[in-house]
């Protein structure tokens, strides 16, 4: 069998594009032929960078946001649901600490990043909670199986410069890809790098992997088939 293809998968837990595409491709990882990179970015960053600003800041794309993510999550099968006070949960809260806290996570505990960052998409984009305050994010650590004190421990590493450091690294490699949102997934597929912007290229990405697309639910189509 030929080596697994590499897809890194650039994401923010406020961007809940960005989950549909998380979930989809945690999915087909036992699927394809794939080896699957996680890389926490900061949104915000790049949407600056690249002078792009959020949907929900043009009036009409973010009342299609809204009829869309309620379609989207009955699609792919992800529990999205509209948080009540949006400008206050996602443009004004933003999601700066809790990406810090999932770098410090995959720099620290990669095992769990996975997990603790479906745990955060659950808190803001299924049970309208909270990811930026502290006891939130210790919250978090705590359903993924982090002890209170590993939990406090990560969250004080969320100020250093290391963590800072490779938030901005990660960040910049998306940019430097051509990101203005995400999620961004980016193939290496036979020396040549792909980049696919939003969770709705992944039939396209199916293609230039030479994969077969079974859906955004496989193992329930496998099943039928």
């Amino acid at each position: 069998m030929a080596a697994p293809v590499v897809l890194d998968l650039f994401y923010d837990v406020v961007s809940p594009y960005s989950w549909l595409g998380f979930e989809v491709l945690c999915r087909y990882r036992n699927i394809w032929n794939i080896n699957l990179r996680l890389c926490p970015s900061f949104i915000a960053a790049i949407m600056k960078d690249s002078g792009n600003k959020a949907p929900a800041l043009v009036p009409r794309k973010g009342k299609y946001m809204t009829q869309d993510l309620k379609r989207l999550g009955d699609y792919f099968q992800v529990p999205l649901h509209m948080p009540k006070d949006f400008t206050h949960s996602i443009l004004e809260k933003g999601s700066l600490s809790a990406m810090r806290f999932l770098t410090a996570v995959n720099m620290e505990r990669p095992e769990l990043l996975e997990p603790m960052s479906r745990e955060l998409w659950m808190r803001i984009w299924s049970r309208d909670e909270d990811i930026t305050e502290a006891q939130s994010i210790l919250a978090a650590a705590t359903q993924v199986g982090l002890t209170p004190q590993q939990g406090q421990e990560l969250l004080r590493k969320i100020g250093s410069p290391e963590v800072k450091e490779q938030l901005k690294q990660t960040t910049d490699a998306a940019c430097s890809y051509g990101a203005f949102g995400l999620p961004l997934v980016v193939a290496h597929v036979g020396g040549e790098t792909h980049a696919l912007f939003g969770s709705d290229r992944l039939e396209l990405l199916s293609h230039l992997l030479g994969e077969k697309w079974l859906g955004p639910v496989p193992q329930a189509r496998k099943s039928q088939l």
